[in-house]
Parts: structure tokens; sequence; C-alpha cells
């Protein structure tokens, strides 16, 4: 696979700058240069270098999405724009790799696997679902469902490193579920299904490991910064019960990463990147 075949769509955002790390040769837009809601911008753009789409392009603010401005840019992004990448996908006979999310589903299995039926609980999710559905109609397409994302910028993470800086000791929700994926995990796993052209399809990707709370990992970040700080477990429900607008969030997001890993992926525990990324948070 010739890196300078590649587009990273979404170029800026946390999985933007990972993959333009891995593939320097790739050409890399973000909206400004390719409006993938705009269907006339994608149908107009020059296809002829590209052979992979790299969709990292999304409305990601779960939140925010439930507002009225905030639904229809979730939908234009989300669902729109997916449905453009995808024509391209099938019109110039190109490999689409498609970010997903474990809120497609509401929380109530556990683990989920690749074929469990959408069960969306917010206009994000809802969102996110459609642009799954319009992905798959890609004869060449991979659909990546990912959970709890850390890479540059503001994340989980990182807030919890400032906390413990601060030593402001937290209170935090114990009642959902998952592990978390770090954007090198991703980056490692989009290289893996592009270069053994594994069967196309929809993935589950997550770090491997223990599952574990929002809580615990905080625990583990404040053991690891060496902050002698006591975290205070909460419900999500109590969490944001004072917090009008908020959105329902599922309480497993624990994925089986079983189909991954039969490719010949073998997955990294979390708490080794966890170890490597706050290393690196406290060097700044």
């Amino acid at each position: 696979m010739d890196p300078a075949s590649i587009l990273i769509v979404g170029a800026n955002g946390q999985l933007g700058l990972a993959l333009k790390a891995k593939y320097p040769q790739a050409q890399a837009v973000d909206s400004a240069e390719l409006d993938i809601t705009n269907l006339e911008a994608v149908r107009a753009f020059n296809w002829a270098p590209i052979k992979v789409i790299l969709n990292a392009a999304g409305y990601t603010n779960v939140d925010g999405a439930e507002t009225l401005e905030g639904r229809v840019a979730a939908w234009k992004v989300n669902a729109v724009g997916s449905r453009n990448l995808a024509e391209a996908a099938i019109q110039h006979d190109l490999i689409l790799v498609h970010l997903s999310t474990d809120y497609v589903f509401d929380g109530t299995r556990n683990p989920h696997t690749e074929d469990e039926p959408f069960s969306p609980l917010g206009v994000y999710s809802q969102s996110k679902a459609a642009g799954d559905i319009v992905v798959s109609l890609a004869p060449k397409h991979y659909i990546l469902r990912t959970s709890w994302v850390i890479g540059e910028g503001k994340n989980f993470v990182r807030t919890m490193v400032g906390l413990g800086q601060k030593s402001v000791a937290p209170t935090v929700v114990a009642d959902q579920i998952g592990r978390l994926t770090f954007t090198s995990e991703l980056v490692r796993a989009i290289d893996h299904l592009l270069t053994t052209l594994s069967p196309f399809g929809t993935y589950n990707v997550s770090n491997g490991g223990g599952t574990a709370s929002w809580a615990d990992i905080t625990r583990e970040i404040f053991k690891l910064g060496n902050f002698e700080l006591t975290v205070t477990d909460t419900t999500t429900e109590e969490y944001f019960s004072s917090k009008p607008g908020v959105a329902p969030r599922p309480l497993s997001s624990v994925f089986d990463l079983s189909k991954l890993e039969s490719t010949g992926f073998k997955s990294v525990d979390w708490l080794d990147d966890l170890k490597t990324y706050v290393t690196k948070e406290l060097a700044r």
C-alpha cells in the first residue's frame, strides 16, 4: 500500500493527528480543505491518486448534539458526510475506513459483538448509527467500532492528570464499564487491516486487558502520577442529575475483540498504554 494513495479526512482531530504521524506522505484534509457534508465538493475532489479513505472526521460533542444546532451538525457530519464519502468510495473503487463508536448501542449487552443490532440512545448515537449503515454500502469498507478514545488533545486522561497536578480529588462515574482506546492502538489496527487486506466489514477495536470504570481508571492515573488523592465513586444518574440537556450514556462499552484478533492482531493492554501516556503528560 502506497502511503501517498491515502486520504486522511478529519486530519486535525485526535485520531487524525495520529494517522498523519503514521502516514506522513498521505494527503490530509480537514473541513477547510474538504467539506464532506457538501456533496458537490466531495464529487469535485480529485480522487485520481487516492486508493484509501481514512475517515476520522466526526461531530463528537455528545451533549451538544442534543441542542437544536448540534442536532443538525451531528447529522450533517456523521450521517450525510459519511454517505458522501461512501458514494465516492463506490464510484472510484476505494477502500473506506470509517470510525464508529460504542454509542451505537444502548449498553445493555456485555460484551458488544460486531453483529449486535443498533440501539442508539441519543442524537449523536443515532447519527453515528446512520453513518455506519451508509458506509456499509461501500463494497470495500472497514467500520471500526471504538470507545473511550485517548490521543493528542482534550480527553479524560489528560483532564485527570491535570486535576491530580492541582491536588483536586474528583468524583467520578463508576457504573460505566469499558476499556480505553488509545489512538496508537487504533492506528495499529487500521494499518494491520490494510496491510493484511483482512476481510472487509465491521471490527471492534479497543485496547485489550481487563474492564474498568472511569473511577477505576482515575485511580490508576493517580497511582501512576503519585497523586495521593481520593477518588469518590458516583453513578451516571447522580453525576448528571444537576446538568440539564445531557445525552444518555451506555453503561457497558465493553467490546468482544475476538474478530479483530482472528486476523492476527494482538491487542495492547490499556494499562500499558496508559502508563506510557501518563509518563508523557507528566513530562510536559
